[in-house]
């Protein structure tokens, strides 16, 4: 189990407890790197930004909004998330390749061009293809997550 901070922004009654929606801003950790301004990694993630994440919890502690809590996350489902987005997109130009040269290569008469954009064609479908599945996945898994402990009331810094 993968453990997370969330804070609580709503709370509402439900018929065994509470229902919870928790967020938490998603950052990489180029933020606080002193390289990031020459990094690859730190070049797209500062122009992609950071990403909210949501989650209800059902829990029968009382907690209240803004809060700031533990929660847990299924390690399996972060797991099969990570391999279809990384995996599936390389599989896939890998067959669009295969696929390229045996294929349309020969029957185009064409050279290496037919091949990469058949590659290129292939990373493209198993990035669409990736991204779909994690997205129909992703509401069961916002369903899994548990309250680990309530940490209380963030302190305003001025």
């Amino acid at each position: 189990m993968m453990t997370a901070l969330a804070q609580v922004t709503s709370v509402q009654p439900a018929a065994q407890g509470w229902k919870a929606t928790l967020s938490c801003e998603q950052k990489t950790s180029c933020s606080s790197c002193a390289s990031k301004s020459s990094c690859g990694t730190g070049v797209v993630s500062s122009a992609v930004g950071n990403k909210t994440l949501t989650w209800q919890l059902l829990t029968e502690q009382k907690i209240s909004v803004g809060d700031t809590v533990e929660i847990g996350l299924p390690e399996r489902s972060l797991l099969s998330f990570a391999a279809v987005t990384y995996l599936l997109p390389l599989v896939m130009l890998v067959l669009g390749a295969m696929l390229g040269q045996i294929w349309l290569q020969p029957m185009l008469g064409a050279g290496e061009g037919a091949i990469i954009l058949m590659g290129a064609l292939g990373a493209l479908t198993g990035f669409l293809l990736a991204r779909r599945y994690v997205r129909l996945r992703e509401k069961d898994t916002s369903q899994q997550v548990i309250l680990l402990r309530i940490l209380g009331s963030q302190i305003p810094v001025v």
